[in-house]
């Protein structure tokens, strides 16, 4: 990931234009990078529910076995974290282009290797165990994944066009769930035996061509110009990590709050919406098609949030988002408690489309909390670390409550809660999208 060799003349600041031949490259590098890293990521989730089980923990009873399947999948979400933090440190010191390139090989090349990778019944245990390391490579990699590709598009674009930019990186999850949720399904019309044979691995080897494309695409982005700057005059270097940590404790606080207003959503309505919905009566195949409507609704609105955010601010719109989500909390749970399809489907659509009215202006209303000498690793560490708490356990903490005395009335009342929370510590964040980026960094003292 050096410096050196991935640096190219680029002008002195970010460009006037989204327009441009170079920056058009740039979104499409940001988006199809984003969702590549998350076809692979979303391809092992929804492999976890119909497949692991009986390949890699056969040894087990059917129960624990499907309990270990999703063991392994959160093992993704804890590790992304982590990688926010490694990938944002050479993303700060190093550049943003070398971590970009790096994500990506190491996610299509653990991804592959899931294809290959022999069952229980040819290794015995030790395939769950290199399963799971190689679920940790996936989630570390799509930790760095996210922050280099929002501020290689933040950081070339013009000021009053950074969010719809940035929100280029959010978009290709709903795309990569898609892309992941339909290659499977098109290999479970194989016959069960031949699925389960070899079926399933083909979605996992075809990430190779996917990533091949995505590097074609991503090797021709020049270096972000604020980083080259900074770069070029920065006379002191220090630990990002420590900086974030000493310097801006406080704005990572308020970020990381702000982002699970979004991601509490995405754990409610799309994981512990489906398991609840499914177990109480909705067909599993429809609510599984809902599912893909409801990313077409987030895609939707993530981009049109992200435009609102450039005229109105960032602020405002997430603002919009999260008392929409506070409304419709109760709704929401009642919905999928019913267990009928179309009330599984009104929730789960309903929900990513008010998951997307946050998402859209949420990279670059975290981007804008950091200056450039720390910007990924604040930023992928507010991002991912919300990610951990809300996506990875929330589905956990909403079925601990709904078995609870206090029922689905109690876990309404406590998603209401913690949106609360996070609204509060939106009101306490600074809003940026009409400051320079530069002068984020002359305040920050470099």
């Amino acid at each position: 990931m050096s410096a050196t060799t991935s640096r190219q003349p680029t002008g002195t600041g970010p460009s006037e234009s989204l327009r441009t031949p170079q920056m058009r490259r740039i979104l499409a590098s940001s988006f199809l990078g984003s969702a590549i890293e998350f076809y692979d990521f979303m391809l092992y989730a929804s492999a976890s529910a119909i497949v692991f089980g009986q390949v890699f923990f056969a040894g087990l009873d059917p129960a624990l076995a499907t309990v270990a399947s999703f063991g392994t999948l959160a093992a993704g979400y804890v590790a992304r974290p982590l990688g926010g933090i490694v990938f944002g440190h050479f993303g700060d010191r190093l550049g943003r282009k070398g971590v970009l390139v790096t994500t990506m090989l190491l996610m299509g090349t653990a991804t592959a290797l899931i294809g290959v990778l022999p069952g229980y019944a040819q290794i015995g245990v030790a395939a769950p165990f290199l399963l799971v390391a190689l679920r940790l490579v996936q989630g570390f990699a799509v930790g760095g994944e996210w922050g280099g590709a929002m501020l290689i598009a933040l950081e070339h674009a013009p000021g009053g066009k950074r969010g719809f930019a940035a929100s280029f990186a959010n978009l290709g999850a709903p795309a990569g769930s898609v892309l992941s949720a339909g290659m499977l399904g098109l290999f479970t019309l194989l016959p069960e035996d031949q699925f389960l044979a070899w079926g399933w691995r083909v979605p996992f080897l075809l990430s190779v061509v996917l990533v091949l494309i995505g590097l074609f695409v991503r090797l021709k982005v020049v270096e972000s110009p604020l980083f080259l700057r900074f770069d070029q005059e920065a006379e002191d270097r220090r630990v990002p990590l420590v900086q974030v940590l000493t310097r801006s404790p406080w704005v990572l606080v308020l970020g990381l709050l702000v982002a699970m207003s979004q991601l509490t959503i995405s754990g409610m309505a799309s994981v512990w919406g489906l398991s609840y919905a499914t177990a109480h009566g909705a067909d599993p195949t429809f609510a599984l098609n809902a599912k893909v409507l409801s990313a077409v609704a987030l895609f939707v609105c993530t981009i049109l949030s992200a435009r609102l955010s450039d005229r109105f601010g960032r602020r405002p719109v997430i603002a919009v988002g999260i008392v929409a989500a506070a409304l419709f909390a109760y709704p929401l749970v009642m919905l999928v408690a019913t267990g009928d399809n179309v009330s599984f489907a009104v929730a789960v659509v309903g929900g990513q489309a008010i998951q997307g009215v946050i998402l859209g202006p949420l990279a670059a209303f975290l981007a804008e909390l950091f200056p450039t000498s720390v910007r990924f690793t604040g930023s992928s560490l507010a991002f991912q670390g919300a990610s951990a708490i809300g996506a990875g356990f929330t589905p956990i903490i909403a079925g601990a409550l709904a078995s609870s005395a206090g029922g689905l009335p109690l876990l309404a009342g406590v998603w209401i809660a913690v949106l609360a929370v996070c609204a509060g510590a939106l009101l306490l964040a600074p809003e940026g999208s009409k400051r320079d980026l530069s002068a984020i960094d002359a305040a920050a003292g470099k």
